[in-house]
């Protein structure tokens, strides 16, 4: 049976439905992000089979729950909740207790140490190359770390969510056959070795920046466990980036005490650590944090969700801000973008900035909620960097028509335009559900389905313009 679309009648009471269920769900510390996708999937699964049968959508919805014996004692309690529901006295019926507990503990206990494995693994393979006489520390004309970073920590946190998911046995070579591939394609490029001093050719540090961007599709298929299509998923896994940013944030901030604390204290005794910290405990350590980071924000899911919604209030109002206060005094200066190189990459910068900021507050907003103040803020922000996109294109195709094509100005041009469609795409929508023409969900699904279109650009970077340009 195919799903009908999130704004039709029946399709509607019955995506409400699951998102209320979801909601409750997710509220439990005992249930991670992957075991209530799963569960999700399992009450899709058995909405549209009773769908098949006869049933109407409210129904089956009523009946699928009442069957998801995993989870009897949350549907008893969202029963108890919300006692205005007709689908109390299908779940209030059976067998009572908790029995489950210790066991989602153990489980979560597994979890950890199973990450700080993974966490030993990455730290190790930033080593691995020592054995080859290419330490972290050294001059690297090369450049071998700063390119091959992501196959050295990227494939651990997919291993780490493959171990968790129900990841198909397909899916599990479909990864690890796209690290492969990418990096024996990188690692075969002639790139012009860099002197000490020296800056690496444009499409090399291209690759460089790029590559991460590509790669973390992988492990967005990971997070998943391999079920990539639907919004709410990959929504699921924008959370999961932007807080996993955070958390390695605050990780780097200890470390970083850490490490200051460490060098003063056998400085005192007259020995000198710093070595040791360059070559060891830097590298291992920052490979180590990610993948501890990852299964921090899935342990700590419930708490870390009602963070996403104080960043995005926090954040959006300021940045919104800023960039109109740019727009107003260049328009009352009537002074133009400059194109000098330096300029350009700081606009550039803060385009990308507020592109993330805009999907992450899209995905911590609840999709069912009215318009509100935050919503035409968003708006502003939004509009603000579409405007200031478009100085930033006319700037560098001015900067392109003087001093003609390379790979950073192409690069530069195709980013910008990449974020123009995106921004003016999300100005359309967000004008249009700000005046109930449609609902938010349009939104995501926009935002989804154009992680697409970044991921592909990246690839293009990534891969082909090395080639393209002779690796100059």
């Amino acid at each position: 049976m195919e799903a009908k679309h999130p704004e039709s009648p029946a399709g509607g009471s019955l995506e409400k439905q699951i998102h209320a269920w979801r909601a409750h769900l997710r509220s439990s510390r005992a249930i991670t992000n992957a075991d209530a996708m799963e569960l999700e999937d399992h009450l899709r699964e058995q909405v549209a089979s009773l769908a098949d049968g006869g049933l109407s959508q409210d129904e089956a919805f009523l009946v699928a729950v009442k069957r998801m014996g995993a989870i009897d004692a949350l549907t008893r309690e969202f029963a108890r909740e919300h006692s205005e529901r007709l689908w109390k006295q299908l779940v209030l019926s059976g067998e009572g207790g908790d029995g489950g507990a210790e066991g989602l503990a153990a489980g979560g206990t597994r979890r950890m140490w199973v990450a700080l494995a993974f966490a030993v693994a990455a730290a190790v393979a930033m080593k691995v190359p020592a054995l080859f006489g290419i330490d972290f520390d050294d001059a690297d004309p090369g450049l071998f770390y700063p390119t091959n970073i992501s196959f050295l920590i990227l494939p651990f946190i997919v291993a780490y969510f493959a171990w968790e998911r129900p990841l198909t046995a397909s899916a599990r070579l479909w990864l690890a056959g796209t690290f492969v591939l990418a990096a024996a394609a990188v690692n075969a490029f002639p790139f012009p070795a860099a002197g000490i001093g020296e800056n690496p050719s444009d499409t090399h540090l291209l690759t460089i920046l790029h590559l991460p961007l590509t790669l973390w599709l992988a492990v967005g298929v990971a997070y998943v466990g391999g079920r990539w299509q639907g919004s709410e998923r990959r929504m699921d896994f924008i959370r999961f980036t932007g807080e996993l940013l955070i958390y390695l944030v605050l990780i780097a901030l200890g470390g970083g005490v850490l490490i200051g604390l460490t060098l003063v204290l056998f400085e005192a005794i007259g020995i000198d650590v710093e070595p040791l910290v360059g070559s060891w405990i830097l590298p291992c350590g920052f490979a180590g944090a990610t993948v501890v980071a990852t299964w921090l924000v899935e342990a700590k899911q419930s708490v870390i969700e009602n963070m996403a919604p104080v960043l995005a209030r926090v954040f959006i109002p300021l940045f919104a801000l800023v960039l109109l206060a740019f727009v107003v005094t260049m328009t009352a200066t009537g002074r133009g973008l400059d194109v000098e190189r330096e300029i350009l990459i700081a606009v550039d910068l803060l385009l990308v900035v507020v592109f993330g900021l805009v999907l992450y507050s899209i995905s911590a907003r609840d999709p069912l909620a009215p318009p509100g103040l935050l919503d035409w803020i968003q708006l502003t922000l939004v509009g603000t960097a579409l405007l200031v996109d478009i100085l930033a294109l006319w700037a560098i195709g001015t900067r392109i028509a003087d001093f003609g094509f390379t790979p950073n100005r192409v690069a530069a041009l195709g980013m910008n335009v990449v974020l123009l469609v995106n921004l003016a795409g999300s100005a359309v929508l967000y004008v249009r559900f700000l005046r109930g023409h449609m609902a938010f969900t349009r939104l995501w699904h926009w935002q989804m389905a154009y992680l697409y279109i970044i991921a592909g650009w990246a690839a293009v970077v990534a891969f082909l313009f090395p080639p393209l340009f002779g690796f100059g």
